[in-house]
């Protein structure tokens, strides 16, 4: 029972003696209840021991242990409450208390469903592994019960149907022929269970394949189609639900939002007991809204496996062809795909059919409000008011902003400087607590945009800037008035998920919320940052290779050296490549002298000859005058 208080008479009381009081005191309701004619789970009991105890105005002190006069007053005030059939708090109590009992995850629900399916089919497995057959009357009818297995975990069909366990039957056959019932009685009790499944799901997918191909599928219904049809249907519904549900808080909360700057009106209106009632519609909106969040989970699966089933069959198609023999590790894989596939279109099936069934179910719980509430009274109470809904109560404070330079202590989150803005799991589901502690319970949405406080880490939003100064002045002042609040409406634990406060009443629908709380908000801001372009000194490894072959070459170099022999030789390409220096003496201007050139010049001959042309007489004679100076005259 999830909200089966640990600890109620006393603190000092042991666990045993205190556990076995709490179960006299919830049997001893129950029982009190039945005799007015009203049928209260134990669940429900005990969850309204805990609330009586909580209230400070019914008086019991959980510090001391309580006398028989105050058990039987515990019991008394608990069952009026129970029987109290025109209160709003009772009904959202009772439905807080149906949901947990009946709602869980989808995962958890999907696990379940599959451990309830294998116990139902456990003897029928069972009659099959423990099976000794060794007449043929025996392997035949073991036989029978293969087929029927087959059936009744697939869920095609049923196995008195005699059309499906013929064509079932004709399915196993090709994949596993009577003749091999021998073979499968050898095996040990878990292969034969392995090979059951893997047979259920090769008939599976033969038979849905036949039924794509119009050559089969008997007693094989279309889930696709019908969860096409189911799950806008029930999406539809649960929206004006919800519509339904919102459009009634909006006007409880006009209502008393004008009664909170009225008090006389607020006294007034106090036997109708409105703000009850609003708890109510906002915690029945709260659960249609878990509810429509799986049902979307659910469409988007079915989408995605509707893509898949149809790729699957394709392809099937695409192997098999006109061929009459085809290799079974082509198409086995193919056909326990779609019998995979078709298992999580049943899934989704059951899914859909109780998150129906359950939206079904909360509705009862809303139905003391045309009651207390007739359309005559509640358009009196309206007159004059203008009705606003949650989005219009944001943007009226949209351009509202917490100033930073106000607060030095108190840290605020917004949407441009946090990263998972929109993942922070805010206190009391969102609704302001300032305005909560403050008017007497009222339940006003707050605006992110504003600023989300961040204390010891929780995170708070408010309807109004000034909602959050005055909250942030004094937060734990305005935390105690909440909690306070709570324990004399004890729906409001749930409702605003004061469950950390109130360890004793975790229902499970919260459960698996309770690591929500330690989300971190990843904070984003302006940096930049310069580093050198090679921090460390570069490590340029000469050496490398990275070709194969030149590695193979270098290896095959290194294994011959021990044959080889080093010489060292000097080459014109190697010699003189040290660099050498030396010093000279830089040349000086100097000059001497030395022997002048000299010349001589001798006379150069002059010799002529005379009368050699002759003359007047006959006789030539010449004469050579010598006409050569002397040496000393040059």
């Amino acid at each position: 029972m999830p909200f089966m208080p640990r600890t109620v008479l006393t603190s000092r009381m042991p666990p045993t003696q205190a556990e076995s009081v709490i179960k006299n005191i919830i049997r001893e309701i129950g029982q009190e209840c039945a005799g007015h004619g009203e049928i209260v789970s134990e669940t429900l009991a005990a969850f309204m021991v805990k609330a009586v105890v909580l209230d400070p105005s019914n008086g019991f002190n959980m510090d001391r242990t309580l006398m028989k006069s105050d058990v039987q007053k515990l019991v008394k005030v608990c069952v009026c409450r129970l029987l109290d059939s025109k209160n709003p708090s009772l009904d959202t109590i009772k439905m807080q208390v149906y949901f947990d009992m009946n709602y869980t995850s989808r995962e958890e629900f999907l696990e379940e469903h599959h451990r309830v399916l294998e116990s139902r089919l456990g003897p029928v497995m069972r009659e099959i592994t423990d099976n000794r057959a060794c007449a043929r009357e025996e392997l035949e009818s073991l036989y029978r019960k293969i087929v029927s297995y087959v059936l009744l975990c697939s869920g095609l069909g049923s196995p008195t149907d005699i059309k499906i366990v013929r064509e079932a039957t004709a399915a196993l056959q090709s994949v596993f022929p009577q003749a091999e019932l021998g073979t499968f009685l050898t095996l040990s009790k878990k292969d034969k269970e392995r090979q059951l499944h893997e047979l259920t799901m090769i008939v599976t997918g033969i038979r849905l394949f036949n039924r794509d191909c119009g050559k089969g599928g008997e007693g094989i219904d279309d889930l696709p189609a019908i969860l096409h049809e189911a799950i806008p249907a029930t999406t539809q519904h649960i929206d004006s639900q919800i519509q339904i549900a919102q459009d009634q808080a909006y006007r409880y909360t006009a209502i008393l939002e004008k009664a909170a700057k009225n008090p006389l009106m607020s006294v007034e209106l106090q036997p109708y007991m409105l703000k009850e009632a609003l708890y109510n519609v906002r915690q029945y909106e709260v659960f249609l809204q878990i509810i429509l969040s799986d049902v979307i989970t659910c469409a988007q699966e079915v989408e995605m496996m509707t893509k898949q089933l149809g790729a699957q069959l394709e392809q099937l198609k695409m192997t098999i062809k006109s061929k009459t023999a085809v290799p079974t590790s082509q198409v086995f894989p193919i056909f326990i795909a779609l019998s995979r596939l078709w298992t999580s279109f049943q899934d989704e099936t059951v899914l859909i059919s109780v998150l129906s069934n359950l939206t079904t179910h909360l509705e009862p719980f809303l139905g003391s409000h045309d009651l207390l509430f007739p359309e005559k009274v509640m358009q009196n109470l309206l007159d004059g008011l203008t009705v606003k809904t949650d989005v219009c109560r944001v943007k009226e404070h949209l351009e509202d902003r917490v100033h930073l330079v106000d607060f030095r202590k108190q840290e605020w989150l917004f949407p441009e400087t946090t990263a998972n803005f929109d993942k922070l799991l805010i206190q009391y589901r969102g609704f302001c607590g300032y305005t909560f502690a403050t008017t007497d319970g009222l339940l006003l949405p707050g605006n992110p945009a504003i600023g989300i406080l961040k204390y010891k880490e929780k995170y708070y939003t408010f309807h109004t800037k000034d909602a959050a100064y005055l909250f942030a002045e004094n937060p734990e002042h305005y935390i105690d008035l909440i909690k306070e609040k709570a324990k004399k409406n004890a729906e409001l634990i749930q409702l605003l998920e004061l469950h950390q406060q109130f360890e004793t009443l975790i229902p499970y629908s919260q459960m698996k919320d309770v690591d929500k709380h330690y989300i971190k908000p990843i904070t984003k801001c302006e940096s930049s940052t310069q580093t050198d372009t090679h921090i460390l000194p570069p490590t340029i490894v000469r050496s490398y290779e990275w070709n194969e072959w030149e590695l193979r070459r270098k290896a095959i170099k290194l294994a011959n050296l021990r044959q080889k022999v080093t010489h060292s030789v000097q080459t014109d390409l190697s010699h003189m490549r040290r660099e050498n220096y030396s010093q000279v003496y830089p040349p000086k201007d100097a000059s001497t002298q030395s022997m002048r050139e000299g010349s001589t010049r001798v006379p150069r001959p002059q010799i002529y000859l005379a009368g050699l042309r002759g003359g007047q007489s006959k006789i030539t004679s010449g004469v050579k005058v010598n006409l050569t100076r002397a040496v000393d005259e040059t």
